[in-house]
């Protein structure tokens, strides 16, 4: 039996922040090693990406990714990459992930899903037609705390949920960054898609929302804003949500947040108790009653769920972050693939549709004017 994956990645080369990101968070529980790449569009720099960055042999690192997964198909079993991370541009995430499962290749695809919704839903199709696997790396959902946040929502501890608040406040796109690598295709509605602040880190926070809550929204409300001048996305907006349930809720979504670094927060509010997250504060989670003190529960702590442990990985008083967040993705798809035992859900198919839905008609209510729109 297979007991270490092998990987190949597209993307990543020099100057990428979120390929090495994803290298590491792969490699950090000895379930997978990096054996090849195309990191970059330019066939010279993948060659000096992949040598010098990866420590990879030069006839393991690609020209294009269409002849990686033509290459690593050849290799005998055991020899080729069992599958590939995409940590690209949004407008490349589809293209080739179905040209990776037509080859074969299970697949780890960065968020957002696609460039649009009928994109996805095109890769929904394509997936449905193999036997392979298909993870998104909406890695928040893999801090215990969240797990935790989630498993209490699910035992009723909170009762019927009236309210949930999302905030994601970054300030780094607070003014014209000029040439600037990961600020340009961000900004550019041919490689983001639709939405800026919101197709990068507003559905991270809906997929927050989602995971921990598990409520359906049934119409929302969206206010966007560009404040920089000569940018083509919003760099700021704020989304008033209606779910299915009655409840209420808001998610804010800003890269203009000047001094904010990476300000992710999440509050639940039920019709017994609440609870609290902020990642700035990742191993803790608070949980407010209305009849006795608050409680504060740990990662790592005495008395949190199996969910919650599963996903630690330290003793308490040793702080997890953002990394081990990112590998719990990894960690579980792995098991999943070796078929071995503890395998969590992790973010899929259906999560990348549902955040590129919520793209969509945030979109769509901005451009009306701020009108109320369903969901469907």
């Amino acid at each position: 039996m297979v007991s270490k994956l092998q990987f190949g990645m597209v993307g990543g080369g020099e100057g990428a922040f979120i390929g090495p990101v994803h290298r590491m968070a792969a490699e950090m529980d000895g379930l997978a090693t990096l054996v090849c790449g195309a990191f970059s569009a330019a066939p010279e720099k993948s060659v000096a990406s992949g040598v010098a960055r990866y420590g990879l042999p030069a006839e393991r690192c690609y020209g294009t990714y269409e002849e990686m997964f033509a290459a690593e198909a050849r290799r005998a079993p055991g020899e080729g990459m069992d599958f590939v991370i995409i940590a690209t541009p949004n407008h490349l995430h589809v293209p080739i992930a179905m040209a990776a499962l037509r080859a074969g290749f299970h697949v780890v695809c960065d968020k957002p899903l696609a460039l649009n919704l009928d994109e996805a839903q095109l890769l929904s199709t394509v997936l449905a037609e193999t036997d392979r696997q298909f993870a998104l790396t909406h890695n928040y959902t893999g801090y215990p705390m969240i797990r935790e946040a989630q498993q209490l929502v699910r035992a009723g501890v909170l009762g019927s949920i009236r309210r949930v608040d999302c905030r994601y406040l970054q300030g780094w796109l607070s003014s014209e960054l000029g040439d600037h690598k990961q600020a340009s295709w961000r900004t550019d509605p041919a490689r983001s898609g639709a939405a800026g602040a919101f197709g990068d880190i507003g559905t991270h926070a809906h997929n927050l929302v989602r995971f921990v809550t598990e409520l359906e929204i049934s119409e929302l409300c969206a206010d966007l804003t560009t404040f920089i001048p000569g940018r083509q996305l919003e760099d700021d907006g704020n989304v008033l949500l209606r779910f299915a349930n009655g409840a209420r809720g808001t998610i804010a979504a800003s890269q203009i947040a000047l001094g904010k670094e990476n300000d992710l927060s999440l509050g639940v509010y039920g019709e017994l108790a609440s609870l609290e997250w902020e990642q700035q504060d990742a191993n803790s989670l608070i949980i407010r009653y209305a009849d006795r003190p608050l409680e504060v529960r740990r990662s790592g702590g005495p008395g949190i769920g199996a969910s919650a442990h599963s996903a630690g990985r330290l003793p308490p008083g040793h702080p997890e972050g953002y990394l081990e967040a990112f590998a719990e993705i990894y960690r579980n798809f792995c098991l999943g693939l070796l078929g071995k035992p503890g395998a969590l859900p992790i973010p899929g198919i259906e999560d990348g549709i549902a955040g590129m839905r919520f793209v969509q008609q945030v979109v769509a209510s901005a451009q009306g004017g701020g009108q109320w729109v369903p969901w469907d």
